[in-house]
């Protein structure tokens, strides 16, 4: 993995990548720190993207966003470095029964 830009915001600015497939990747500055993605189940899903949770053989975890259509080219990469994915975070079902789960747990 090679860093490539080091960029600077300013609360309120904001950051768009963009892949040659038309997906879109925003991040977001506020004065408290970042929006890390637009909304998991609606901008993200317009920009063709999915999000996902996911784990690796050391137990550290990761949001992948993944381009539709490159799904398979993804769970290759998690199989050869030992991850799977815990969570997807791609739609409002899948956020609601995540909640569902938490609150079962809690105290």
């Amino acid at each position: 993995m090679q860093d490539c830009a080091r960029i600077a915001l300013e609360p309120d600015e904001q950051i768009t990548f963009v892949t040659p497939s038309g997906a879109e990747y925003d991040v977001a500055r506020k004065s408290w720190g970042f929006y890390a993605t637009p909304s998991l189940d609606a901008r993200l899903a317009r920009f063709n993207l999915r999000a996902a949770l996911v784990k690796n053989a050391s137990g550290r975890h990761f949001i992948f966003l993944i381009e539709r259509g490159a799904e398979r080219d993804c769970e290759c990469y998690m199989e050869s470095e030992g991850m799977r994915i815990a969570a997807w975070l791609d739609s409002a079902e899948a956020c609601r029964q995540l909640y569902e789960s938490r609150a079962k747990e809690a105290p």
